[in-house]
């Protein structure tokens, strides 16, 4: 391990115009679950300039059969995305919640790929896809994460926190953080760089307004980042650009599936490329990716390394994973052989099926909406959310290797 190294994670705000398209593709995996807990979606959302626009495929008991809507189910899905972009903040001229152009292109899941899914006769249920999928876990953080990543989302849900209290009300919805720490030995020892541009109300660019605007992020950053990390040598770039008035969906489309790092772990692990929002959990992008961070997490948790990364593979249509793949980064400490056997033995796990993996997770449920801004992992598991981020599995590995 080099001895010293800068790393840098990004993080962005509920109102980035990709975060307001994972949030509406989400809420749609929501009402449908909550109509058909075996639905099948793929919910892709485009916003823009007063505009938004669903697309994808979908399967959906009493809402949408052999072709058709149930009544009302049209109008209750635009409900939902109104009150999703509602919920995020936006009542802006370029882009208002009660105003917004609306359009549903959703459709039917193609047969094709649904007689490759669904259990038959003696066929388990295959995986909606093929791909490869990675989680990670790390002992920088509580929450066993890349520290970066970490403190780049809690300065970004803070500043939602207060601008929805009304503590800060010169903030608007859309913001991008960025966190640069040194590193020794693979700790963090200093934080050499802060970036946060936030959108803001009319005036907050310059003088006295601009100043206040800046005291505030640096108050944000100095509760947030243990102090011993933040020195006077720490450099913030607030708003470098200047003015942040327009934003959002009047200032760039957002698109459906376009922050995958910031999903996953800020760069600090191999990303498969799939994205996680618009989906329901027979799509291993999602599920499998959910729950090879579960392993990873509950290996670190463990003491059984200090940073573990897992890999799985799958088909489409095919049930058991092509492959499992643990990388503790030599930080182990039993074998990455012995690790792999040892998830095998864990029968909970029901061979890390598609399936098995809902059935363990309890993914089957309304819970994703809450998962598309500020990260899918490192979150504190809360009733049925984040079920993926429990640490009930260490008993079982620490049995099948010691």
């Amino acid at each position: 391990m080099r001895q010293s190294y800068l790393f840098t994670s990004e993080s962005v705000s509920e109102g980035h115009p990709d975060k307001v398209a994972d949030q509406i593709s989400d809420a749609i995996v929501d009402l449908f679950l909550s109509k058909d807990p075996e639905a099948r979606i793929a919910c892709e959302t485009m916003t823009t300039t007063q505009l938004v626009v669903l697309a994808g495929e979908i399967r959906c008991k009493g809402v949408y059969e052999d072709g058709a809507w149930a009544a009302g189910a049209q109008e209750e899905i635009e409900a939902t995305v109104r009150n999703t972009v509602k919920r995020i903040g936006y009542e802006q001229e370029g882009f208002h919640w009660e105003t917004f152009r609306f359009e549903n292109n959703l459709h039917a899941q193609s047969a094709h790929i649904a007689q490759g899914v669904d259990a038959s006769g003696n066929k388990d249920e295959g995986a909606g896809d093929q791909g490869i999928m990675f989680g990670f876990a790390c002992d920088e953080t509580p929450d066993l994460m890349p520290a970066t990543l970490y403190y780049s989302h809690r300065i970004l849900h803070r500043m939602a926190q207060d601008r929805h209290s009304g503590a800060a009300p010169f903030l608007e919805p859309d913001a991008k953080s960025q966190v640069t720490l040194r590193f020794d030995y693979g700790v963090p020892v200093a934080c050499t760089a802060i970036v946060v541009s936030t959108q803001h109300a009319k005036g907050y660019d310059a003088g006295e307004k601009e100043a206040e605007l800046h005291a505030y992020v640096k108050s944000v950053v100095a509760d947030l980042l243990p102090a011993e990390l933040l020195s006077d040598d720490t450099v913030y770039h607030i708003n470098p650009t200047g003015s942040f008035e327009i934003g959002g969906p009047d200032g760039d489309a957002g698109l459906t599936g376009r922050k995958i790092i910031v999903d996953t772990y800020g760069g600090a692990s191999p990303h498969g490329g799939g994205a996680f929002s618009g989906k329901d959990p027979t799509k291993v992008d999602r599920s499998a990716a959910y729950i090879t961070r579960y392993l990873a997490k509950n290996i670190v948790a463990a003491g059984l390394a200090k940073r573990c990364t897992i890999q799985l593979a799958y088909a489409i249509g095919v049930a058991k994973p092509l492959s499992l793949y643990v990388d503790t980064h030599g930080t182990g400490t039993v074998g990455d052989d012995k690790i792999e056997a040892a998830i095998g033995e864990i029968a909970k796990l029901g061979e890390l099926t598609p399936r098995g993996i809902r059935t363990h997770l309890g993914l089957n449920k309304p819970i994703y909406e809450q998962t598309a801004a500020y990260g899918h992992f490192g979150r504190n598991p809360d009733g049925d959310a984040f079920p993926w981020e429990k640490l009930d599995l260490v008993d079982d590995l620490k049995a099948a290797l010691f």
